[in-house]
């Protein structure tokens, strides 16, 4: 992933929480329906979502896909180790990896691997495909180990704010 600048804590109070809790929960919500959730006017409520947009405390907004639907049933962790690790090296990598579309989520971590990738494919076949002919071409991968998903237990993009 190409690595993004560096944010401070942005300070919120209750109601920016709550609100961030509803937007969480469905972004397709009217600012008169969040308005009547947090006991506020409209204005106040437009005020606060424009002021965490522009702080960037919401990134974006969007459309959460039931994967099986699509025909995207398979999901791999995969675990990448690089042979080598300079600079130029690890960005190249993540440059590369982030074009991937079958990519979704890409971790730098600590220990035996480099990196980890959550993959979503739509079969074994697929997913063949994709480390034989994309993954393995991107420059100084050293590694792989794919887990796949037998069943999602927990899935989710909502962060609790207390």
């Amino acid at each position: 992933m190409i690595r993004k600048e560096k944010y401070s804590a942005i300070q919120l109070d209750a109601t920016d929480k709550k609100l961030i809790m509803l937007l969480q929960k469905d972004a397709k919500m009217t600012t008169k329906q969040l308005a009547h959730h947090l006991n506020l006017s409209i204005t106040p409520v437009f005020e606060r979502i424009k002021r965490l947009e522009r702080n960037g405390v919401i990134e974006k907004y969007v459309a959460i896909i039931n994967k099986e639907k699509v025909g995207k049933e398979l999901i791999a962790f995969c675990n990448v180790s690089l042979k080598e690790h300079s600079h130029d090296i690890i960005r190249d990598f993540e440059k590369s990896i982030s074009e991937l579309p079958e990519v979704l989520e890409c971790h730098h971590i600590a220990g035996m691997f480099d990196y980890t990738l959550k993959v979503v494919t739509e079969d074994m076949e697929t997913y063949h495909h994709f480390v034989y002919n994309k993954l393995s071409s991107v420059n100084n991968v050293g590694n792989v180990q794919s887990s796949f998903v037998m069943r999602e237990i927990k899935t989710g993009t909502e962060l609790h704010l207390e």
